[in-house]
C-alpha cells in the first residue's frame, strides 16, 4: 500500500470522504454486477446519492448544492474509480451543473441546480454527433427559432448518462454561416418530451455499467428560455471555459484507477504462489510494483498541485490537459502491467483488474483525445 497525506484534504474532507466510501461499499458495489449486465445504475441510486449530499457538492447551497468545492467533486471520483465503480458518471453530472452555474441564467440556476442535486434529473451533454467529435465545429444538428421557442432537429451519440439523463445539454448550430460564432447550447429536459428519442444503450467494450446512448432530436420544441445564458452564439465560447474542470476530473480519476490496480495488484502477487514461493517475492515482480508505486507518487505530485490550483481559480487550460494526458496515459501502462502480474486471472471478469482493463482505455479518449492534448500542449508552447 502506499500512504499519501493529500495537501489539500483537511479533517472535514477526509470525514466526507468515509462518508462516500460508506456509500460506494454499501450502496454501489452490491449493484455493480447487474448495472454492468443491463447497462445503468436506474434511477434510485442517483436519488440515494442525492439524499446523502453527494452530488453537485461544489455548487453553492443557495442553489440546493453541497456548498464545497474540488476537493469533494475530486474525493468522489477518487473513491469511484480506484474501485472501478463507473456505472454513475457523476463527473459529467458535475460538469451539467457547472456549465449552468457559470453560464446559466439566474431563472435557469434556479429551475435546475437543486434538482440536480438532489438526483432528480441527472445530467448529460450531448456534443458528439456520428460526424463531429473533438472538431465542435463540425457540429451539425440544427436549432431554428420558431417564435418563442427552438426546433432542434439532430443526432448525438457516445452520450454518457444518456439513457437516464432528465436533463441534457445539447450543442446545437443556431448559426450555419458564423462558425464558432454559430454554436450555442440549450438545457432540454427530457420527460414527455415530443421529438426526444433516446437510442439503444451503446456495446462498449468496457465502462459497461454506464448508458453511453444515441439522442434523437425530431423537431423537438424547446422554449427559448433554455437557451443556456439567453443569448445565441456563446456556445463555443461556454465549451472551452470549463473544458480545464473536465480534463482535471478525468485526471484525478486516472490516477485514483491507477491506485486502485495497484493495491489490488499488490494483494494478489503476496497471496498467489508459483514454484514453492508467492509472486511478490521474484524480482521481476518487485521491480514492476517499485516501478508502478514511483509513477503513482510522482502523479500524486502533479494532480494534488493541479487540485489547488483549480482551488484557488488559477488552473490554465494546458495545465488541465497535461494533467488528463499524463494520467492517461500512466493508467494504460499500469494497468496493462497489472494484468500480467495476474496471468489468466487477469484476463477475468470476476477480478477488477480485468474490469479495469477495459474500462480504462476511454479515458484517452473521452474528454478530448491524447492527440488533442498534445495539440493544446504544443499551441502553449
Amino acid at each position: 500500500m502506499i500512504e499519501f497525506n493529500r495537501p489539500w484534504e483537511d479533517a472535514d474532507v477526509t470525514l466526507f470522504r468515509q462518508n462516500v466510501s460508506r456509500f460506494m461499499q454499501e450502496e454501489l458495489e452490491p449493484g455493480d454486477e447487474a448495472a454492468r449486465q443491463q447497462g445503468h445504475v436506474g434511477h434510485a441510486i442517483w436519488r440515494k446519492a442525492g439524499e446523502l449530499g453527494l452530488l453537485c457538492t461544489d455548487i453553492p447551497d443557495e442553489y440546493g448544492g453541497g456548498g464545497g468545492d474540488i476537493r469533494h467533486e475530486a474525493v468522489i471520483g477518487e473513491e469511484l474509480y480506484r474501485r472501478s465503480l463507473t456505472g454513475m458518471n457523476i463527473a459529467v453530472h458535475s460538469i451539467v451543473a457547472h456549465y449552468l452555474l457559470n453560464h446559466g441564467t439566474s431563472a435557469q440556476k434556479q429551475r435546475w441546480l437543486s434538482r440536480m442535486a438532489q438526483g432528480e434529473l441527472v445530467g448529460a451533454i450531448a456534443m458528439t454527433e456520428p460526424g463531429a467529435g473533438s472538431d465542435l465545429q463540425g457540429v451539425r444538428l440544427r436549432a431554428t427559432r420558431d417564435g418563442d421557442h427552438y426546433l432542434l432537429n439532430g443526432t448525438k451519440t457516445f452520450i454518457s448518462n444518456g439513457f437516464l439523463a432528465g436533463l441534457v445539454l445539447v450543442v446545437a448550430r443556431t448559426d450555419v454561416q458564423a462558425g464558432a460564432k454559430g454554436i450555442s447550447i440549450f438545457a432540454v429536459e427530457t420527460e414527455g418530451l415530443a421529438g426526444y428519442r433516446v437510442g439503444r444503450v451503446l456495446d462498449k467494450i468496457g465502462m459497461k455499467a454506464q448508458d453511453t446512448s444515441e439522442l434523437f432530436f425530431d423537431d423537438v420544441r424547446v422554449p427559448a428560455d433554455c437557451l443556456l445564458g439567453g443569448q445565441e452564439g456563446k456556445g463555443f465560447y461556454q465549451l472551452m471555459s470549463d473544458l480545464s474542470f473536465e480534463r482535471l476530473l478525468i485526471g484525478v480519476n486516472s490516477l485514483a484507477m491507477m491506485e486502485g490496480a495497484y493495491e489490488a495488484t499488490l494483494k494478489y502477487v503476496r497471496e498467489r504462489q508459483a514454484f514453492g514461493k508467492a509472486i511478490a517475492e521474484f524480482q521481476n515482480t518487485r521491480f514492476k510494483l517499485a516501478e508502478m508505486a514511483t509513477q503513482i507518487r510522482v502523479g500524486r505530485a502533479f494532480i494534488d498541485q493541479c487540485i489547488e490550483l483549480q482551488l484557488r481559480g488559477e488552473l490554465d487550460a494546458t495545465t488541465a490537459s497535461m494533467a488528463k494526458l499524463w494520467a492517461s496515459e500512466a493508467l494504460g501502462r499500469c494497468v496493462d502491467e497489472c494484468v500480467q502480474l495476474f496471468g489468466g486471472y487477469g484476463y477475468m471478469n470476476e477480478y477488477l483488474i480485468g474490469r479495469m482493463y477495459v474500462d480504462t482505455r476511454i479515458q484517452r479518449i473521452y474528454g478530448g483525445t491524447s492527440e488533442i492534448m498534445k495539440e493544446v500542449i504544443a499551441r502553449a508552447m
